[in-house]
């Protein structure tokens, strides 16, 4: 597949149309070159980067001021540190056996990177839900990464070895026979598939699990403005403003600021398409506030900013700075000068379905951006409390989720043909799992040793 000028992922036409037989036959011929066995193996490389080295050079251009706030997050657990050092996990893939065929990958592929949100119907899907990483890589770089966080997050949990692995197991599992499925179909019938809240509900194997998938899709349903709007938002002097609430939401000491954020609101409007900018007009900006987000996000550039209509209905949309994909280094340069707009494309990409606001701008500093909304019934599934029957189940569905988003830019019967229908590829994939899960418990250990010798500032947060 010809990647060479990084645009999302395109063969040639010759390779595009061939026959699935052919396709199929093509990836169990990579497997002469790529034994699936091979996937098994992480060995750190001798001269692998120092992990707090690579940190701290992650950490650059972030605003010092919330830099200890990111490290505070990671050294909760290997769990936390996990989620944070995306970039570690990409330079740690790019030294294993890579089959490079290619797909749109989300490059952040953990396990809390997945959840439910609201499409512009207003339907409850489950999908991924964050892209700020996206970039065209090698499809098992993404299934790596998420098996890892099963064991990392198992082990967090109490869950013993072999628990992990058979969450491990269900999630390729999942995402090798989803793949093959998705290969019998049009790339139209592709594209129009989306996982439901309604169709997990129907698919509970027992009334209790039926009565928890209930209940998270009502939680979500009431993630909305509308309740979070009076938490966070007061009046002071008729206007409406964002509540301080230092360290994660603040307002800057910066006169020009306001000015800053109109003129890349009205560069945003342009990356809409011209039905939404009539919407997006239908809003006026009120306040513009700091707001630390995540844990591998942490300590960038982002802002939110409250909107309201002509009859004073809330909108609050985030914008958040988009530095270069952790993959771009090991893969091909991105096709798009402006990383928003790399981001945006992405997530529209893998996603069944997005945010009617997303959209991305160059502005305020010259920072690349995008913008979506704060919350759109966004919510990710609780792991801490989880059974390991529930574990292997939402693996089973994170992975399904995974098929389909590789599925819509991918060749899907290539890696169908080189996963085969055996689980010699699922087991490699749990021996990889567990072996780097040790090495994301060392690489924490690194980083609390480096807090405590002073190299790195934490700031430790009550809760998350």
């Amino acid at each position: 597949m010809d990647t060479t000028d990084g645009r999302l992922i395109r063969a040639d036409s010759q390779a595009r149309f061939r026959p699935r037989a052919e396709r199929l036959a093509a990836g169990k011929g990579l497997r002469q070159t790529v034994p699936r066995k091979a996937h098994a193996t992480w060995r750190p490389a001798p001269d692998r980067p120092d992990p707090i080295a690579t940190l701290e050079e992650s950490s650059a251009g972030r605003l010092p001021s919330l830099i200890p706030i990111r490290y505070g997050r990671m050294m909760r657990s290997p769990f936390t540190f996990l989620r944070g050092s995306a970039a570690l996990m990409a330079s740690d893939l790019a030294t294993t056996a890579t089959t490079n065929v290619q797909v749109q990958a989300c490059g952040d592929c953990h396990v809390l990177n997945f959840g439910l949100f609201a499409t512009p119907e207003r339907n409850l899907v489950f999908d991924l839900n964050d892209f700020d990483e996206t970039h065209p890589a090698p499809f098992e770089w993404d299934l790596k990464r998420l098996t890892a966080s099963l064991v990392v997050a198992a082990r967090d949990s109490r869950m013993t070895d072999q628990e992990a692995e058979a969450a491990v197991l269900a999630c390729v599992h999942s995402y090798r026979t989803k793949l093959r499925e998705y290969s019998h179909l049009s790339p139209l019938d592709v594209w129009y598939e989306r996982l439901d809240a309604r169709d997990l509900i129907a698919m509970a194997p027992d009334e209790k699990s039926r009565k928890f998938r209930e209940k998270l899709a009502l939680k979500a349903r009431k993630r909305v403005i509308d309740h979070l709007f009076p938490k966070i938002v007061s009046q002071v002097g008729g206007t409406h403003r964002f509540v301080d609430m230092p360290p994660v939401l603040f307002h800057v000491d910066d006169p020009d600021l306001d000015q800053r954020v109109k003129a890349a609101l009205e560069d945003y409007r342009q990356s809409l398409s011209h039905e939404r900018q009539v919407l997006f007009d239908r809003y006026r900006l009120e306040d513009v506030a700091i707001k630390v987000v995540g844990i591998g996000s942490v300590a960038t550039r982002c802002w939110v900013a409250l909107f309201f209509s002509e009859d004073n209905h809330p909108m609050i949309l985030q914008i958040k700075e988009a530095r270069r994909s952790v993959l771009e280094p090991f893969t091909q340069p991105s096709a798009y000068d402006n990383q928003g707009q790399r981001v945006v494309v992405g997530q529209r990409l893998m996603q069944s379905s997005s945010d009617i606001m997303l959209g991305w701008v160059r502005s305020i500093n010259g920072v690349d951006l995008f913008i979506r909304q704060l919350r759109d019934m966004k919510l990710s599934v609780p792991l801490e409390g989880l059974t390991a029957i529930q574990l292997e189940r939402y693996a089973d569905v994170c992975a399904w989720t995974l098929a389909r988003a590789h599925a819509k830019s991918g060749d899907a019967a290539m890696i169908s043909g080189y996963l085969g229908k055996s689980d010699t590829f699922d087991r490699a994939l749990a021996d990889f799992a567990g072996a780097y899960a040790d090495q994301t418990e060392r690489d924490h250990r690194c980083l609390v040793e480096a807090v405590q010798s002073g190299r790195l500032e934490a700031l430790v947060e009550e809760a998350l």
